[in-house]
């Protein structure tokens, strides 16, 4: 069972509409389905009557943008020369027969929960292409990175938000994959309202350009929902009176159309901002200092566990935003050129803010909602847009590669102590069959039980199905 509602906080300015809850966010926030007691009628999605049975009452999607090595985490290859496996080993995990690199040891300690998929596999080495793939188990275009809904996006349509949180967050929500940054978090043609709600506000360098050797513990308590020192509910709700006064001229023109969305989405903002069960959800500093440390004091340690939080209260879909950051850059696309300031492949995966850091991140989530009695309800998706190159390149970096790459699955009914698929003996190509990122997609809708063949409309009326390519993952569902 779920306990009550708990923990939030974020920047809010109303006067200057900065912070958390920007113009754009208030916005998102109404129609992406605060609670569906506080929705218009014209905003609350329920499951159409054709939905499947699905198990996964939550999803937790951690999404690592960038290209994770799969021959240094999940996919170690001991036996291969040292140009292809690097000075890393192999350890035996929790299960017979599994073998992880040695950068994960506590993943490997979890892996009677996991199932691992050695052969996510697709045919680009884009990051824009690939990730917007990723992100929405649609094959695009360049000219179509952002016209197609996240799958979270789709989620929230399908099936709103729950327990006042909306339908899709994603904490922080601020990767822009560049240059040019580009925002792939995005609801595509089911509208800007069903993009996810961002807990982290704007990144302070979009291209994410400044790449330095260390960074400072980030400021955790950001992705709060809090309102500005001198500022409480009484006197929100006196503002917001005053901002109804003087709102004559909107509400003339809220009769006219448009502007009643807009107004209805307002009022929606203000009633997650004023609800304390809300905003505690929100809020890191509700936990222990043990718990933060299970989890590390690292950026992907105290995103996993505000993730946790947000299920804990009843979120539908999170996702765990973790791959291009302002201190150390893309965190996954080690090439290793010099502007990137980055260690050999095989030191690289060692630091905290990298493969270290996430291990012990990922495998915290994992038995923390387990030892909570909600990962059985909970769908954990660890994902990326492809993998690295086999060889090491002359410079000690790893390169894109599609070809092949590692992903976990974990709760939510799936059978865990397993790898499926196979790569070759240099971690090169997959030798079993392929699970592509509409798989995955795939796979996460039939956990929670929405049929890929139901009829969406979009923005000008024209029906396109919930995902028109994969199937769900034998041996995941």
């Amino acid at each position: 069972m779920r306990p009550a509602t708990t923990g939030c906080t974020g920047h809010y300015c109303p006067t200057a509409w900065t912070g958390l809850l920007g113009r754009r966010d208030v916005l998102r926030l109404g129609s992406l389905g605060i609670a569906s007691s506080l929705l218009p009628r014209s905003f609350a999605a329920a499951a159409p009557s054709n939905s499947t049975k699905g198990k996964a009452r939550s999803v937790i999607f951690l999404w690592m943008a960038g290209g994770v090595t799969h021959i240094d985490s999940f996919d170690p290859k001991p036996d291969a020369p040292e140009e292809i496996r690097g000075t890393l080993g192999a350890i035996d995990t929790n299960v017979s027969g599994i073998r992880f690199c040695e950068s994960m040891p506590a993943l490997a300690r979890q892996a009677h929960r996991l199932t691992v998929v050695r052969s996510f596999s697709h045919d680009s080495d884009d990051h824009f292409l690939s990730q917007a793939y990723a992100l929405s188990g649609r094959k695009v275009t360049a000219a179509q990175l952002t016209t197609e809904p996240n799958i979270g996006s789709i989620v929230a349509k399908l099936q709103g938000g729950r327990a006042g949180l909306p339908g899709y967050i994603a904490v922080p929500g601020t990767t822009r994959p560049g240059p040019p940054p580009k925002n792939l978090f995005t609801g595509g043609w089911l509208g800007d309202q069903f993009a996810p709600f961002g807990t982290g506000g704007a990144p302070r360098n979009e291209d994410f350009t400044a790449k330095v050797a260390e960074a400072s513990e980030e400021e955790f308590n950001q992705q709060m929902l809090r309102m500005p020192p001198g500022i409480d509910v009484n006197r929100m709700t006196r503002w917001r009176s005053l901002v109804e006064q003087l709102d004559d001229r909107w509400r003339a023109i809220d009769r006219q159309g448009p502007g009643g969305v807009f107004n209805s989405q307002f009022q929606e903002a203000f009633n997650m901002l004023t609800a304390p069960a809300v905003r505690q959800a929100f809020d890191l500093a509700q936990e222990t200092d043990g718990m933060r440390d299970r989890y590390g004091r690292t950026k992907i340690g105290q995103r996993c566990l505000l993730a946790r939080r947000l299920v804990e209260a009843d979120a539908r879909f999170v996702m765990v935003d973790y791959g291009y950051d302002p201190e150390y850059g893309n965190l996954w696309d080690n090439h290793r050129v010099p502007e990137q300031h980055q260690p050999h492949i095989s030191e690289m995966v060692k630091c905290p803010h990298h493969l270290a850091g996430t291990d012990q991140a990922c495998a915290a989530l994992v038995a923390d909602l387990d030892e909570r009695g909600l990962l059985d309800e909970t769908l954990v998706v660890f994902l990326t847009e492809f993998g690295r190159t086999p060889k090491i390149n002359k410079l000690g970096g790893r390169d894109h590669w599609g070809r092949a790459g590692s992903i976990f699955f974990a709760g939510a009914g799936v059978p865990g102590g397993q790898v499926i698929g196979a790569t070759d003996k240099q971690a090169a190509q997959v030798i079993t069959q392929g699970y592509s990122p509409a798989d995955v997609a795939a796979t996460i809708y039939h956990a929670l039980g929405i049929d890929t063949e139901i009829m969406l409309h979009d923005r000008q009326g024209r029906p396109l199905t919930v995902l028109p390519h994969g199937r769900p993952i034998p041996g995941v569902v």
